[in-house]
């Protein structure tokens, strides 16, 4: 442990009682923050300049899970929702869905129902991947989970199946390797990633959660400008800091165990936060979930990708 940088944050930077804040999301030319609240269905935005009492709240109608900017667009983003593909209205606070993930069959089995957005990210070349699950408000866990890949075309592949609790998704800086959480597993999985077609093979262990007390899932993460993952460690009250060979390297201390996902702001890392699943047992934990929350890390985000849609459905 000697060899691990530590940091610790002992207050949120903004209290809040998300159900499952997720997503944080730097739009940089105007210094807003946004992030979501799955299981509320809110969507968060802070100017930063200003600070947390600038902090404004949107109600939907059904869930986000995670967002993207757009090429060519600085008054919408790209979202993630509970029925696939969507674009969001920043100045009328509307969304249309531009494309809904399931077939006709599966909409008549309810996929609609019982499915929802999680986490997702925007490769090199505008395609948006996106992981669905269940939705735990409406049915339990399987392992029918599906990441899908929305291409700047409009075509729509199914690229990853068979998984429970799809989570963060990040390429390597030279391309050629992208790293998938499956949360159930407890692990980041590494796949050889071929950048013009898309495709992806070879899949491995990159990294895996050791908790003794079995609580410690990954969650959400984000790349930082060296190559390094920042991934939160839900359960567990950190975010660890892991190098591209697999190694943890730095740890950030958090005061609530159900941290979800870090995403950077400059040299600062904001981090959500979930509700505490057994505030009986862990009441401290429970005084602080769902807040937001800041580090300061020294070091800067990997460049964030947009996604590549067609002008008409901007």
């Amino acid at each position: 442990m000697t060899d691990i940088k530590q940091y610790s944050v002992s207050e949120p930077y903004l209290k809040l009682d998300c159900g499952l804040g997720e997503a944080p999301f730097w739009e940089e030319a105007p210094n807003i923050l946004r992030f979501v609240d799955i299981v509320k269905c809110h969507l968060h935005t802070i100017a930063l300049d200003e600070g947390p009492a600038s902090h404004k709240q949107v109600e939907l109608d059904n869930s986000i899970g995670t967002t993207a900017d757009i090429e060519g667009s600085e008054d919408s983003f790209a979202f993630g929702g509970k029925k696939g593909y969507g674009v969001f209205d920043k100045k009328t606070a509307s969304y249309k869905y531009i494309k809904k993930v399931w077939t006709d069959d599966e909409v008549a089995a309810e996929a609609e129902k019982y499915f929802r957005a999680n986490d997702g990210a925007v490769d090199s070349q505008g395609r948006y991947w996106l992981g669905m699950m269940n939705d735990p408000l409406e049915s339990e866990f399987t392992d029918k989970a599906i990441v899908f890949r929305l291409d700047p075309d409009m075509s729509l592949h199914r690229m990853i199946e068979n998984v429970t609790l799809p989570n963060g998704v990040s390429w390597s800086l030279d391309d050629k390797t992208m790293y998938f959480v499956d949360s159930v597993t407890k692990n980041i999985w590494a796949y050889d990633f071929d950048a013009p077609s898309g495709n992806i093979s070879n899949r491995r262990v990159f990294f895996h959660v050791d908790d003794p007390n079995g609580k410690g899932v990954p969650d959400g993460h984000a790349m930082d400008e060296h190559g390094y993952i920042w991934q939160a460690i839900h359960g567990m009250g950190k975010v660890v800091r892991i190098s591209p060979e697999g190694k943890i390297v730095a740890e950030i201390s958090l005061p609530t165990l159900c941290v979800t996902c870090p995403g950077f702001v400059g040299e600062d890392l904001f981090i959500t936060s979930a509700e505490e699943e057994e505030p009986d047992k862990y009441p401290d934990s429970a005084k602080l979930q769902g807040s937001l929350f800041r580090c300061h890390v020294g070091v800067e985000g990997k460049k964030l990708h947009r996604f590549k849609a067609p002008v008409k459905i901007i």
